[in-house]
């Protein structure tokens, strides 16, 4: 329901000057002039719609491969582009210590083992004599059984220090992690490769293409609006007058500090590598807008460098309310504020009306 009304403003300045013989003294007279307005009850209201916003696609896994342990590179059997599969041998690199440290360990295990294997059998054949009395001491016998405890132990020990130096000695052999494509490739055969070197470029960086992830960060006014399984529509530049569709498939849960916006993730299949990572995209999310809204025309919502507030018609008196906008469609918005059900809203405001001012 609307009302009109008015409200007395100070119009211009008419100055009228009477010049008379005897040189009278000037007359001034302040017209003033009426302004009308127009006003709104308050109802709840929400207002559904879309929200376009900017994401960026990005490969769905990515790993930067980096040497587990120094040695030189023998061969490099991928370059940029490549397509790879799951355990294809990328790079081989060689490191003659790590071989001889591994037969060492080998050496060292089965020297432990036989030494076991032989207090093994001397308890075993002390025990077998303890069994006619006299013939063999108690103490004997408890001497070579801890022997036999204590020779298996350190058999276990260097068998455990083999199988670490031949684990050592697999990762001179690097493999693909999954199926996906070599972007980028900075070692040749030759090079000194090895861990822990600051700054140091991956030997290559692996991305898997076939299915990427489409990521938009959410403003929070919207984030409480989008749910996973939203449908969503989406448009890149590269690929001018096509349209795409697809589904919010996950979102952060949390808003970030630095940027008070949520990270949601689409997933994109991308069979036919029709996008790149990297790309830009316009993607249009729907909104449920909030049913603790009013909505008011934009007019209604004064702005300024200060605050930005709706003006109530409260008892004949102008009150200055603050709010926050939500969502917005055409020539109406969402706001929040101290308002309440069948408020009456000036729809055509201005800061001309000061706070206080009388209304009829």
């Amino acid at each position: 329901m609307q009302r009109i009304f008015q409200i007395a403003a100070a119009g211009v300045l008419l100055l009228t000057v009477v010049s008379c013989g005897n040189k009278e003294e000037d007359k001034k007279a302040v017209v003033q002039q009426a302004v009308i307005y127009r006003t709104m009850t308050l109802q709840p209201r929400k207002i559904s719609g879309n929200v376009q916003l900017p994401g960026v696609m990005q490969p769905y896994e990515f790993v930067q491969i980096f040497p587990k342990i120094s040695g030189f590179v023998k061969s490099v059997n991928v370059d940029r582009g490549s397509v790879v599969k799951k355990g294809q041998v990328l790079i081989s690199l060689e490191a003659p210590e790590v071989e001889q440290q591994v037969a060492q360990a080998k050496l060292k295990y089965t020297q432990a083992e036989a030494t076991y294997i032989t207090s093994k059998d001397r308890y075993r054949r002390l025990l077998e004599t303890s069994k006619t009395p006299g013939t063999i001491s108690p103490y004997d016998l408890d001497a070579a059984a801890s022997k036999m405890q204590g020779d298996s132990a350190t058999a276990q020990g260097e068998y455990a220090n083999y199988k670490a130096q031949e684990a050592l000695k697999a990762y001179l052999v690097i493999t693909a992690p999954f199926d996906g494509v070599i972007t980028e490739r900075n070692v040749h055969p030759g090079a000194l490769a090895g861990p822990g070197a600051q700054n140091a470029k991956p030997m290559l960086v692996l991305q898997q293409l076939s299915m990427l992830r489409l990521v938009v960060d959410i403003p929070e006014q919207y984030a409480a609006q989008v749910k996973n399984g939203d449908a969503v529509h989406y448009k890149t530049n590269a690929l001018p007058g096509q349209d795409f569709t697809g589904t919010v498939s996950r979102s952060s849960q949390s808003l970030n500090s630095n940027y008070r916006s949520e990270t949601i993730e689409i997933d994109v299949h991308n069979a036919g590598n029709l996008f790149k990572p990297g790309m830009y995209a316009e993607v249009v999310l729907p909104t449920s807008g909030s049913s603790n809204a009013f909505v008011v025309p934009r007019s209604a919502v004064v702005t300024t460098t200060e605050r930005k507030y709706v003006i109530v018609a409260n008892n004949n008196t102008a009150k200055w309310v603050d709010v926050s906008e939500g969502n917005q469609a055409s020539d109406s918005t969402e706001i929040f504020g101290n308002l309440h059900n069948g408020d009456e809203v000036i729809t055509n405001a201005g800061y001309q009306v000061k706070e206080g001012a009388a209304v009829h």
